[in-house]
């Protein structure tokens, strides 16, 4: 596995630079391994696709997991406000960095992933190949 390490910065759209940097080192079949930094803005997706919630103020970054390639990311959240309580969900465009966001991913080089609508769940499902 290669590891990518990097950092973003105050005010960057926290969703969009992952996919960016997803895009610019050309990563088919990538796994978030950790995420530490501050938010000002979270946007999530809560369960079920419905509900979309918006928070503003200072929020720590507590967990961040998902599955990223190639023009296409699935990213769930958690996060904390000043009173320790955690908030969570389906990461979403829009959400963006305070302090600072430090994002490890690793690439497993031998694998492709890809999305294809799965009629089971009725969205697009995670597949797996080997990369040829």
């Amino acid at each position: 596995m290669k590891t990518h390490v990097f950092r973003l910065h105050p005010g960057q759209n926290f969703r969009e630079e992952i996919d960016k940097y997803v895009e610019e080192h050309n990563i088919r079949a990538g796994i978030i391994l950790t995420c530490v930094g501050n938010l000002t803005k979270a946007i999530v997706r809560m369960a079920d696709a419905k509900i979309i919630k918006t928070w503003e103020g200072s929020f720590e970054i507590i967990s961040l997991v998902g599955t990223v390639e190639t023009g296409n990311s699935h990213i769930h959240i958690c996060f904390s406000d000043e009173e320790g309580k955690t908030f969570g969900g389906h990461l979403k465009n829009g959400s963006i960095v305070g302090v600072t966001a430090e994002v490890a991913i690793g690439e497993i080089e031998d694998l492709k992933f890809s999305r294809e609508f799965d009629e089971e769940s009725g969205y697009k499902e995670l597949v797996v190949k080997k990369n040829i």
